[in-house]
């Protein structure tokens, strides 16, 4: 399972680095070591948090200045598999998005909670690239 450092999990949250530390400080969020002593969080639980602030708003309070075919890099906090079709959800700070697709996309995108994603949004199409 990928793990991810305080300043990537805070970019996928879009809030500061000293405000997912203080999360992480205030046990919001599990942490743990790697071998360097970095701080990390599994990509499950940034998934959870993600889902749990963008509900929220519980992101930093600058505003969102997007167009319509702006990038959301985010976390992958849902995977649905149907038997040809898919739904995939991604938090992008304070933004949920979803996108329906393929299942044979998604298995080959390799897609699964917890891991970075960043869906493109044109007009009413949602396009996912693993990151």
């Amino acid at each position: 399972m990928q793990s991810y450092t305080i300043g990537q999990a805070a970019r996928l949250l879009g809030v500061s680095p000293d405000t997912a530390r203080r999360w992480a400080d205030a046990g919001r969020v599990a942490t743990h070591r790697d071998e360097n002593g970095r701080r990390l969080i599994a990509g499950r639980d940034l998934a959870a948090l993600a889902v749990e602030t963008g509900q929220s708003g519980g992101g930093d309070d600058e505003p969102s200045y997007t167009t319509a075919r702006n990038a959301f890099p985010g976390i992958v906090t849902a995977v649905k598999l149907g038997d040809i079709a898919a739904q995939v959800e991604i938090q992008a700070g304070p933004h949920r998005l979803v996108s329906l697709l393929t299942r044979e996309a998604v298995e080959e995108l390799g897609l699964e909670v917890g891991m970075r994603a960043t869906a493109r949004v044109k007009s009413t199409n949602v396009h996912i690239d693993r990151v």
